[in-house]
């Protein structure tokens, strides 16, 4: 998944240094009762997607996470239940925990037993909503881990199977961390033609989508967001669009059933709030040809395409992550950037909690 901004968007953004950014998400989610130690989590999860350019799934969520916990969906307190643990493959019942500290944890399981085990996969059942998943993969490759996140939403809908138009999953997304000797390969998309953050996004700024990414509730391709909030509401095609489609709804039936089938709670039990059924898995690479021979064979394989002849005035072409990267490290030192929208948004949450936001970097 690339990450590109227009000039327009540029013009509009509004930069803010990292670190204090991470300090105003964290004194927010204080203020409405979080733990110290589990705000920071979610803060820097959160500032991380920023950074990486998922400003859908950034501190644009902040605001929608301080109304779950007044309203008692996001405990503050508390820890997942683990129904079954075999060293290798671990279940939790997150009890819709706050998603990004969950996964975290989940995480530390992992690289503390990976010392044992070839592969540790953890599935959580009933997390609370887990942010961008591509804000966890560096930790996992930094480690010289290979690292594969999975997340579905039973309580959500929004996505048709390949053939019809009626919403029936979510837009389920996949994410991968691959070690190599330069830049990791990080791979984050929805297998859905779009996210439902995206189509948000082009509603609030009064833009049409860039593509037919969508059919409205009579089953009509469009790029109108507007026929997505519709009531009944419209959908969003699966990756692969009105022609190849089915490809992107069996990636999305196999995400349903790592996700949900394996937690053992999904949409067969009706849930009634916002969260999220999870699999993470993660590999270390010495338990099979070890970590310098797949290195060796995941550079020469990016270096092989992206050595390869563009297509006729094309650029080239760029490995998963590349714009993320470069994203974070441009915005790590000049400030993260935020729109109006985000900011007016997290200005409303501050002035509930009488936190003040960060000064704006001229």
């Amino acid at each position: 998944m690339s990450t590109r901004h227009s000039d327009k968007e540029l013009i509009m953004a509004r930069k803010y240094i990292p670190k204090e950014l991470v300090a105003f998400g964290k004194e927010v989610l204080v203020h409405a009762g979080m733990p110290g130690d589990r705000a920071e989590t979610i803060a820097n999860i959160l500032v991380e997607g920023d950074l990486l350019g998922h400003n859908t799934h950034g501190l644009k969520l902040l605001p929608a996470y301080v109304k779950e916990i007044q309203a008692n969906r996001m405990p503050l307190s508390g820890e997942p239940t683990i129904i079954s643990d075999t060293g290798s493959a671990i279940l939790m019942d997150g009890n819709y925990l706050p998603g990004p500290w969950l996964v975290s944890q989940a995480l530390d399981h992992c690289f503390s037993r990976l010392k044992n085990q070839a592969t540790v996969t953890v599935v959580i059942k009933r997390s609370h909503h887990i942010a961008s998943l591509g804000s966890y993969l560096k930790r996992i490759t930094d480690h010289g881990f290979v690292g594969i996140i999975l997340s579905s939403d039973p309580n959500h809908a929004s996505v048709a199977p390949f053939g019809s138009y009626v919403p029936r999953y979510s837009p389920n997304p996949i994410a991968a961390g691959i070690p190599t000797n330069g830049d990791p390969i990080l791979i984050d998309m929805s297998v859905s033609s779009t996210a439902n953050g995206v189509v948000a996004k082009y509603l609030e700024e009064g833009k049409l989508l860039p593509n037919v990414w969508l059919l409205n509730n009579k089953g009509e391709a469009t790029n109108d967001p507007k026929q997505f909030f519709t009531n009944p509401s419209g959908s969003i095609l699966p990756l692969g669009g009105q022609d190849l489609g089915y490809k992107g709804f069996g990636l999305g039936v196999l995400i349903e059933a790592l996700t949900s089938a394996l937690g053992g709670y999904g949409r067969a039990d009706k849930p009634t709030q916002w969260g999220g059924a999870v699999y993470i898995q993660v590999i270390n690479p010495e338990a099979f040809s070890g970590l310098d021979s797949f290195k060796k064979e995941t550079t020469f394989f990016a270096d092989s395409c992206r050595s390869s002849d563009p297509i006729p005035q094309g650029k080239g072409v760029v490995m998963p992550g590349y714009y993320e990267l470069r994203s974070w490290e441009r915005q790590f030192v000049e400030g993260v950037q935020l729109s109006d929208l985000i900011v007016e948004s997290l200005q409303n949450v501050a002035v509930q909690f009488g936190v003040g936001l960060p000064t704006e970097i001229a």
